[in-house]
């Protein structure tokens, strides 16, 4: 005997016959040439206004509506705290239900993203910049060599608190939280180019434009020879004080090498932070026991960079102007 799917068309007019004469499901198998349980879905399936069972909502649409207030009004308290403060408002729920219900409303419990806080004259100043340089073609973009200093820290685990947002909320400021400093780590400065990456350094004290001229020195120019070859280049900084002091400009001027400075706190525009994001999502299981071997794990996972992957983010320069202008100089996805 078939299943319900596989029921013929004069099978399912004799059981739809047979069952408006009111007779039984044993009986209406028989003559349909069918089992009783294809017999009981078909006419299950053709059934109109049938009423719904189930187990009664425990909470209202006006109890559904106070939890939703709650997870707006904080987004960063977990399940317990959300189910404490919304049961103290008279609402019967479990914390299974909690969770279920805020799940419904489609919020998910995320790692919230980290942005700058911008004053006016910041924003100011990044949309200026990115209006000056909407009119780059991808080719300029790939003579702009892209550097950056990063941190890395020993542990990985303590992502911080979590946020409870919606899709498409990621960027609201509201689901974003601030970074935690003074973790156990290293510093590293890098370079990358849409040709691929430069020699690591890393940093064993403050950077002051001495140290930084030293870096430029030594893991610049190398990475510069490797990259460029012969060709010609724009070096790209940010505002540090190390980076714009007289004497790090005059060594600039000395080399016959082009800055192209960002405006401040704008890791958005520029796509190296992103390549400093691959690689800590790379070493995100690493546990190496002291710095030595995170620099090791660094040095491994840089390496394996490769430069389709540079030449993606490079590519990504017209967007990220286009998204500054959008956002009026406010910070972007990117």
């Amino acid at each position: 005997m078939g299943k319900t799917s596989d029921l013929t068309a004069v099978q399912k007019t004799i059981i739809d016959n047979l069952h408006k004469e009111g007779k039984t499901q044993k009986v209406i198998a028989k003559e349909a040439g069918c089992s009783q349980s294809s017999v009981s879905k078909h006419i299950n399936r053709q059934a109109k206004g049938r009423k719904k069972f189930g187990r009664k909502k425990c909470t209202s649409s006006r109890d559904n509506r106070t939890l939703q207030r709650i997870v707006t009004t904080n987004p960063f308290k977990n399940v317990g705290e959300i189910h404490k403060e919304w049961t103290a408002a008279g609402v019967s729920a479990s914390r299974t239900t909690t969770r279920r219900l805020m799940k419904d409303m489609g919020f998910r419990c995320r790692i919230p993203c980290v942005k700058p806080l911008l004053n006016k004259k910041q924003r100011k100043k990044r949309l200026a910049w990115a209006k000056d340089k909407k009119d780059w073609t991808d080719a300029e973009w790939s003579k702009v060599m892209f550097s950056d200093e990063s941190k890395f820290c020993i542990s990985f685990g303590n992502q911080g608190p979590r946020v409870w947002r919606k899709s498409g909320e990621a960027q609201n400021p509201r689901c974003m939280r601030s970074s935690v400093k003074f973790p156990p780590s290293v510093m590293v400065w890098g370079a990358m180019s849409s040709a691929g990456v430069g020699p690591l350094c890393f940093l064993r004290s403050r950077v002051n434009a001495a140290v930084y001229q030293e870096v430029l020195e030594h893991f610049m120019l190398p990475a510069a020879d490797q990259l460029y070859g012969d060709a010609d280049f724009t070096f790209q900084q940010d505002l540090a004080p190390a980076h714009s002091a007289k004497t790090t400009s005059t060594w600039f001027k000395d080399h016959g090498i082009p800055v192209l400075d960002l405006p401040a706190n704008s890791p958005d525009l520029n796509p190296i932070e992103n390549l400093w994001g691959i690689v800590k999502r790379r070493m995100q299981y690493a546990r190496p026991n002291n710095a030595e071997e995170l620099k090791t794990t660094i040095r491994a996972t840089w390496a394996l960079i490769t430069p389709e992957q540079c030449h993606r983010l490079i590519e990504s320069m017209p967007r990220r102007i286009t998204a500054v202008i959008e956002a009026k100089g406010a910070p972007t996805k990117y």
